[in-house]
């Protein structure tokens, strides 16, 4: 028996909504390079937590490497962000992606040739933090020359459904390969998946970049950004709580090992399927954004996100079962990426281009650059009190800013209501003609 026509042509409807951003072409390359190049980043990031703990057994080494990992980006995003509004984003993506590749490379002769050192660990991971500085607001300001306003949000979510799903392949490859031949093969393999990515970016028909005259010092362009966002307080409240989470919950990932191999007793394997489930949730939460058409609801999705996000780390952390504690990184991965995702898609939506690299850089400060002294603390506190009280910890702080960011909302939606509007953007839809003083504002967005 047939369905009806009807349903068939709300299936498809709401599927090419889904996936509407894949109709540019130029989002079409950068999502299957990037796709591929995913899978070797989580690859890496799996094995060389392992190699880590495997050279050294120590929750403060592993903290120590996370720390000088993401410090880089806490410092010289600002710098990153300022590059992504001067010159042509793609460039700053392509020099990025070319260095990564050479650092992963790098660790894969290292490591294969057995002459690999925890120092030498150190240095690349520092490196690669400075890369990322540069990549991460480069790449998400770079979105919107892909696909246009009216296509941006889908396309963030798309971008994170993306993450998230090389973030389950990725740690399950990493995991049977570490077992079986080391984790040198991982770090060759992500080094070869670079060229998929950068084979995207060259591929790529963009009009010509405008490059905007520079007004005022190097230091007076950074600050603008800064200043835009203490001025605004929507976005200042939804970084603050970003920086927050990331400093306390966030750091979960570094005491993995920790929990895969001591607690619950099941090795790389078990490491890479803990890792994967957490994927599996954050996939989850970037899908229903995905079919979300416009912004309507995002700023209670932010402080409701990261009440579950930490509710549910508290409940792992207290989980001494391999399987449980599998499911339990569900709702883990999927609070904390309805929270980032949501996050990235107001600020964009309330920022004028000409300072969304330097404002996105801000916002990589606050998501990636508080992580290093979360990983820091988190490994010193995981040395006197354990891994499982640590996560609590942070989990109940992480409840904690959440619950205090909702009591804000009502002013949260005024402001931003404002700001989206000022954008020419109302619920995601494409940009509207200016309204004059006195006449009705459109329904926004941040209400639910």
């Amino acid at each position: 028996m047939s369905s009806p026509p009807q349903m068939n042509n709300s299936v498809e409807s709401r599927w090419r909504a889904t996936f509407r951003a894949l109709k540019h072409r130029n989002f079409q390359l950068f999502f299957s390079g990037q796709l591929i190049s995913l899978i070797g980043t989580w690859m890496q990031v799996i094995a060389e937590s392992w190699l880590v703990y495997r050279l050294t057994g120590s929750a403060v080494l592993l903290g120590s490497i996370g720390f000088a990992g993401q410090i880089p980006v806490f410092l010289i995003a600002p710098i990153g962000g300022a590059v992504a509004d001067r010159i042509s984003r793609r460039k700053v993506v392509v020099a990025t992606q070319a260095s990564a590749m050479v650092l992963a490379l790098t660790y894969a002769g290292l490591t294969l040739t057995h002459r690999i050192q925890v120092w030498e660990i150190f240095v690349l991971a520092s490196l690669l933090g400075v890369v990322n500085a540069f990549d991460i607001p480069g790449r998400q300001a770079f979105m919107v020359e892909m696909v246009g306003r009216e296509d941006l949000m889908n396309a963030i979510a798309l971008n994170s459904s993306m993450f998230n799903g090389a973030r389950i392949v990725g740690p399950a490859i990493a995991g049977m390969l570490i077992a079986k031949i080391g984790e040198g093969w991982c770090f060759f393999g992500n080094g070869v998946s670079y060229v998929a990515v950068i084979t995207g970016l060259l591929m790529m028909k963009l009009p010509k970049f405008d490059r905007k005259r520079a007004t005022g010092s190097q230091t007076e362009h950074i600050v603008q950004g800064f200043r835009f966002v203490k001025q605004n307080a929507p976005i200042r409240d939804i970084l603050l709580l970003l920086g927050v989470v990331s400093l306390v919950a966030m750091p979960y990932a570094v005491l993995m090992p920790i929990f895969a191999d001591r607690i619950l007793h099941g090795g790389a394997r078990g490491l890479g399927i803990l890792m994967g489930a957490t994927g599996v949730g954050a996939l989850l939460a970037a899908l229903t954004l995905a079919t979300r058409s416009g912004l309507r609801g995002l700023g209670k999705f932010i402080g409701v996100a990261a009440v579950g996000f930490g509710l549910s780390l508290i409940a792992f952390s207290q989980s001494k079962v391999l399987w449980l504690s599998v499911v339990l990184l569900i709702p883990v991965g999927y609070g904390m990426m309805l929270q980032m995702a949501s996050s990235n898609t107001l600020i964009q939506a309330m920022v004028p281009d000409e300072l969304r690299g330097r404002v996105l850089a801000v916002y990589t400060m606050m998501f990636m650059g508080m992580a290093p002294l979360g990983s820091l603390f988190a490994g010193l506190v995981a040395h006197h009190l354990g891994a499982p009280w640590t996560l609590s910890i942070g989990g109940l702080a992480a409840v904690t800013a959440g619950c205090l960011f909702l009591t804000r909302l009502k002013e949260f939606r005024v402001g931003a209501r404002q700001l989206v509007m000022a954008q020419g953007l109302s619920g995601g839809a494409p940009p509207q003609q200016i309204i004059p003083d006195g006449a009705a504002a459109p329904p926004f967005s941040g209400e639910d």
